[in-house]
Formats: C-alpha cells, sequence, structure tokens
C-alpha cells in the first residue's frame, strides 16, 4: 500500500483526495499548511506527496525545495492554479516530478501518481548504465556528466534528459516519448515544457564547447549525435 502525503489549504480539496485516494487501496495522511508538511515530509516515510503551492506558513515551492535540500527524495506531484509553462518549468527545475493545473481530473491525478511510484520503484531496482559517447560520459549511478573530463553540472531534469537522450545516440527521440521518459506520463508536462528543458541542457552543454551534440529534428523531437 502506498502511503501518500496531500497537502492542500482548502479543507474540501483535502477531503476529497484523501477520500479518493484511500480508495484507490493508498494510506493516506493530510495537511493542510506548508510547515506541517515539511515536518511530515523530512520524515521520508511517504511515497509521495501531493503539493499545493499556495500554501500558508511556507509555500510549496519552498517545502519542495527545503526537502531536495536535506536529501529527501521522495516523489512530488506540484498542484496549482498557476498554468504558465514558466511556473511548471520553475516547479519542475525545484525537484517535482510532476505538475498539475487546477481544476484537475482526478483520474488524471491518480495516473500521474502510479506512474511517479513506478518511476520510483524502477529506480530503487536499478540506475541504468554509464553513457560514453567520445568526450561526453553520462553515469546515472554518480548523477554526473563529464565532457572531456569536465564536469557539467545539471539539474535532476536536466540530468535524466541528457541520459534519456544519449542512452539512444543518434536516434532521434520524439518530445511525447521524452515526457515518458523523463517526466513519467504524458500528461505530467507539455511538449513546450521538453523545449524549455532542452534550452536549459543546451545552454549548459555550450558553457563547455559541448553544444553541438545535442541537436534538434525539426517537427519531431531531439537527438544527442556521437560526440
Amino acid at each position: 500500500m502506498a502511503r501518500v502525503l496531500v497537502v492542500d489549504d482548502e479543507p474540501g480539496v483535502r477531503t476529497a483526495l484523501a477520500r479518493g485516494l484511500t480508495a484507490e487501496g493508498m494510506e493516506v495522511v493530510a495537511l493542510g499548511d506548508g510547515p506541517s508538511a515539511l515536518r511530515a515530509a523530512m520524515t521520508g516515510s511517504f511515497d509521495a506527496v501531493v503539493l499545493d503551492i499556495i500554501l500558508p506558513g511556507l509555500s510549496g515551492y519552498r517545502v519542495l525545495e527545503q526537502l531536495r535540500a536535506g536529501g529527501v527524495d521522495t516523489p512530488v506531484l506540484l498542484v496549482s492554479a498557476k498554468d504558465g509553462e514558466i511556473d511548471q518549468a520553475d516547479g519542475l527545475d525545484l525537484g517535482a516530478d510532476g505538475y498539475l493545473v487546477k481544476p484537475f481530473s482526478f483520474v488524471v491525478l491518480v495516473a500521474q501518481l502510479k506512474a511517479m511510484l513506478r518511476r520510483r520503484d524502477a529506480a530503487l531496482g536499478r540506475t541504468g548504465q554509464r553513457v560514453r559517447l567520445g568526450p561526453l560520459v553520462v553515469d546515472p549511478a554518480a548523477r554526473t556528466v563529464a565532457w572531456d573530463g569536465r564536469p557539467v553540472e545539471l539539474s535532476p531534469r536536466e540530468f535524466a534528459l541528457l541520459h534519456a537522450l544519449a542512452s539512444r545516440p543518434d536516434t532521434a527521440v520524439a518530445k511525447d516519448e521524452l515526457l515518458r521518459l523523463v517526466w513519467g506520463d504524458e500528461q505530467a508536462a507539455s511538449r513546450n515544457v521538453v523545449e524549455v528543458y532542452v534550452g536549459y541542457l543546451r545552454r549548459k552543454l555550450d558553457a563547455v564547447g559541448a553544444g553541438h551534440v545535442l541537436r534538434t529534428v525539426r517537427g519531431f523531437g531531439y537527438l544527442v549525435g556521437s560526440a
């Protein structure tokens, strides 16, 4: 049974989510403010967190930021009335595993939660293989990237994106496939968020002279070419 922390300042939303997720066979703890949510989540005793962004005491962004800074890697699904692409990108870059815009479908929320839990189970079982493409080395076990021996500092999402592409060298990967590989579900984020993260990743690769390995396949997706 998955243990899920639900955090929302609206009592009606908390009650509805708790009832629905319990009916899905999950154990649910529901809280209504940021500080309480942070204390509970920092224990690492939950399998997933559904976290509203607008909370009293401490915003969902700050709760997530402090969780990741504290080494807690519990999957987090952010929920917000903000539907801007930058808002989504900011949340995902802080370490969220998904982003839902209110009002949302309960069916979609459950699908995202289950996808997050599957990814977590897979990550606990295997880390993936190190990829070496000439001077480019992507090591999922150490979560490091290097170009010609120089380290490339990437966020967790940028790392996952590069690893997904580098694991299929010289092969174009569609945006929808990247959503499944990196975000776990086509519903977890929009195709435009993929573009945003490719831009982030390209700038960091450019900084070490490796920008040419990441290429756009117009009208389809992206590829990492043999360096």
